[in-house]
C-alpha cells in the first residue's frame, strides 16, 4: 500500500494518471499532454505498471495504457480533489472547472524580482 503512495508523490506521475482518468493514451499521446519526453514518461509508466495502477493494451506497434481499474481512477481523482483543498481560494472541482489544473497543465516558470538600489 505504501508503494501506491510513493507513485502518487511525483508530480509527473500524477499528471500521467490524471490524464488516463477518462481515456487509454499511447506513451507519446501521454508525452504531448503532460509536456515531458516520451523516454521520461515511458519510465513513469513502467514505475505505474509495476504499481499495478496502470495496465496495457498493444494495438499493432502501439502500447496504449489506461487506470488498471476504477479504484484506481477514484483514488487519482480524490487525491487531486483533496490537494486542491490544500491551496487557497475554492478549489477548481467545486468552481466546475474539472481537475487541478496545477496537475493537468505544467505552470510557467517564475521570475523573481530583484530589488534596486
Amino acid at each position: 500500500m505504501v508503494e501506491v503512495f510513493r507513485m502518487l508523490a511525483d508530480a509527473t506521475r500524477v499528471q500521467v494518471l490524471w490524464s488516463l482518468t477518462d481515456h487509454e493514451m499511447s506513451v507519446n499521446e501521454l508525452a504531448e499532454h503532460v509536456g515531458k519526453p516520451a523516454p521520461s514518461v515511458s519510465q513513469h509508466l513502467a514505475k505505474l505498471r509495476m504499481a499495478r495502477l496502470v495496465r496495457t493494451r498493444r494495438e499493432g506497434t502501439t502500447i496504449f495504457y489506461s487506470l488498471e481499474n476504477d479504484h484506481v481512477r477514484q483514488l487519482v481523482i480524490d487525491a487531486v480533489f483533496n490537494a486542491e483543498h490544500a491551496g487557497p481560494g475554492v478549489p477548481g472541482h467545486h468552481r466546475g472547472d474539472g481537475g487541478l489544473k496545477a496537475v493537468a497543465e505544467p505552470s510557467p516558470p517564475t521570475r523573481q524580482r530583484t530589488s534596486s538600489r
